[in-house]
């Protein structure tokens, strides 16, 4: 069983922002793949949606905890799934990264990432795959602030992320 955890922001005035790439790449995948409509589920804090391919069961989860809480939401799906064999992709927005990139990272830290760290210290593990997508804009300094991560997507950045969203649910697919 594969659990893919998107990570954002519940409110719908977050819906575009750079925080909120992981939501909308779940979303697509969940789209080019035939899953059911996102439920909410208010026992794990999460719109869920499942699924089967490659005959293996997928559970894609959107967090409603808000970012820097993924965590709690990860921990309660977690144990409520009857299986031990179970593996975890987070999908998530990374200030590292430029713009246009992706990088996947399995077994570490969450290099300042709240929302990964919430997830790391609730499931007491890194033992996970990060989908890590890249929301920093070219030449631009490492210089984390709130506001720019819950900043809308530019116009011509809108139009790389319709690639970069591509190229996401096509890494996704890899792993199931």
């Amino acid at each position: 069983m594969l659990l893919i955890i998107g990570l954002g922001n519940p409110d719908k005035k977050y819906q575009k922002t750079r925080h909120n790439i992981g939501f909308r790449i779940v979303d697509a995948f969940a789209e080019k793949n035939n899953f059911l409509d996102f439920e909410l589920n208010k026992k794990l804090e999460s719109l869920i949606s499942e699924n089967v391919l490659n005959n293996e069961k997928i559970i894609l989860a959107k967090p409603q905890t808000f970012m820097n809480n993924s965590g709690k939401a990860a921990q309660k799906i977690v144990k409520n799934l009857p299986v031990k064999s179970l593996k975890i992709l987070v999908v998530h927005d990374d200030i590292d990264i430029e713009i246009g990139k992706i990088k996947i990272s399995e077994n570490r830290g969450s290099a300042g990432h709240k929302g990964v760290q919430s997830i790391i210290d609730e499931l007491k593990t890194k033992n996970f795959t990060r989908l890590r997508i890249g929301i920093r804009q070219p030449n631009q300094q490492r210089k984390i602030t709130e506001e720019f991560v819950l900043r809308n997507f530019a116009q011509n950045e809108e139009k790389i992320l319709k690639q970069i969203i591509d190229q996401a649910c096509l890494k996704i697919s890899e792993k199931c």
